[in-house]
């Protein structure tokens, strides 16, 4: 089959919950031990840290062509420059996932799933926090002003002047 008649990814829901893809490959992979179904894909750091941790979930993998796969699959976090997972379970054989790349272990065709995207795009729509604890010496009227206001306040506060110190 040609490359552009392979079926591709529509949505990947994960233990029931839709999580936002940025690029995404499913395909057969075959080894010398039998097929697994793969799928290999780009999600913000927030997902990331949210699912790489698991050791499996249920997937439930809506292809271009309207089939949905559900199964139980296995989680792996996929070292790279973007954040990537990789969900992947055993299968029979590739005769029911017709449409699917077939790729050999000992091939080199593996999809990038990297290519076209950057980690500013990823934080355009997803930008994870990081807590940061900060040791200041103020004069004590901003000390008291500081004091007066709540962690959701100073968090507004600290990000705006951040933002407007890096502009």
């Amino acid at each position: 089959m040609e490359g552009n008649d392979m079926v591709g990814v529509k949505t990947v829901n994960l233990d029931g919950e839709e999580i936002y893809i940025f690029n995404s490959a499913i395909y057969i992979l075959e080894t010398s031990s039998g097929f697994s179904l793969e799928l290999d894909i780009i999600v913000s750091e927030v997902a990331l840290k949210k699912y790489s941790s698991r050791e499996s979930i249920i997937a439930e993998i809506e292809l271009s062509d309207s089939r949905v796969i559900s199964s139980f699959m296995y989680v792996k976090s996929i070292p790279g420059r973007l954040p990537q997972l990789n969900l992947n379970c055993v299968i029979d054989g590739p005769y029911e996932y017709q449409g699917l790349d077939h790729i050999d272990e000992n091939g080199i065709n593996f999809p990038d799933v990297e290519k076209g995207i950057s980690l500013a795009d990823i934080r355009k729509v997803e930008m994870p926090d990081e807590k940061i604890t900060l040791k200041l010496t103020l004069p004590i009227d901003q000390v008291e002003w500081l004091r007066g206001k709540t962690s959701k306040e100073l968090k507004q506060i600290f990000k705006a002047i951040i933002y407007d110190q890096m502009n």
